[in-house]
């Protein structure tokens, strides 16, 4: 029996760095940004809210701090800085999954691909790795740079996903470093293209997906390298493969968070 399946998708957002055409969006702020029961916003997003979102009094601003959603109702509104009165506050989890990606370091425009996607699906933090096969090669003062773009990315994606937090890339390391700290995490998950025994629904269904931290690594544009690979099953990463085809090193982070997502959140 042949199947035919076919997928019908519907965008509620369009998506660009500036945001400038989402009307529905979380905003963070620091724990001393709120007082008694106001909040005060007096960032860049003063101007996004009231000239892009066209905000006004009386409006309602969702607006995150330190994980706690708030529900909020505008109660002032200059050029300088916005007042909002608590409505309500909710602390509620979007997932019981902790998912680090450790991405091989690849090209800028790959990257923030990975970052911008993998933070609307769930993931809750990426970190880049030098590895051999890698073909960028950034210096200290250029590492800085990424970062702070990197996580600009990051936030503005978070705004739009409706999330409570926002995905977290701080830091670039080296191959010996990731190992270092592989054993924080419970489970470790190594996309090999060379695996051809274990599948990742193989590893996934085993999995008790209570509070769990997953770490997965995807190599870079060239792959993992044969002895990377040895190396992080010595310590204690799973191979797995992703199936028949060859997956491009900004699309493997994508799908694996995915099918984790789908799988094992709740």
């Amino acid at each position: 029996m042949r199947y035919e399946i076919y997928l019908v998708t519907t965008s509620f957002f369009w998506y660009n760095h500036n945001i400038s055409e989402i009307k529905i969006m979380n905003f963070f702020v620091n724990k001393n940004q709120i007082n008694d029961n106001k909040i005060f916003i007096n960032n860049s997003d003063v101007n996004h809210i009231k000239n892009v979102l066209r905000k006004k009094k009386g409006d309602n601003l969702s607006i995150v701090c330190d994980g706690l959603l708030y529900t909020t109702e505008i109660t002032e509104l200059t050029s300088e800085y916005i007042e909002c009165r608590i409505i309500r506050k909710s602390d509620e989890q979007l997932s019981n999954i902790n998912l680090t990606i450790f991405q091989g370091l690849a090209k800028a425009d790959k990257i923030e691909y990975v970052i911008q996607k993998c933070t609307e699906i769930g993931v809750n933090e990426i970190i880049p790795v030098e590895m051999k096969r890698c073909v960028v090669k950034l210096d200290e003062k250029d590492k800085i740079k990424k970062i702070e773009r990197w996580q600009k990315i990051a936030e503005v994606a978070s705004k739009q996903s409706l999330r409570n937090d926002i995905l977290k890339v701080e830091k670039i390391l080296n191959f010996d470093e990731m190992c270092n700290i592989l054993k924080q995490y419970d489970y470790v998950i190594m996309a090999y293209e060379k695996e051809e025994n274990i599948k990742l629904k193989d590893i996934l269904k085993n999995i008790d997906s209570d509070n769990l931290k997953i770490a997965v690594i995807v190599g870079p544009e060239g792959g993992i390298d044969d002895e990377e690979a040895r190396r992080l099953v010595k310590n204690e990463a799973t191979s797995v493969s992703l199936g028949k085809r060859i997956l491009r090193t900004e699309t493997a982070p994508i799908v694996i968070a995915s099918i984790i997502m789908y799988e094992l959140e709740k």
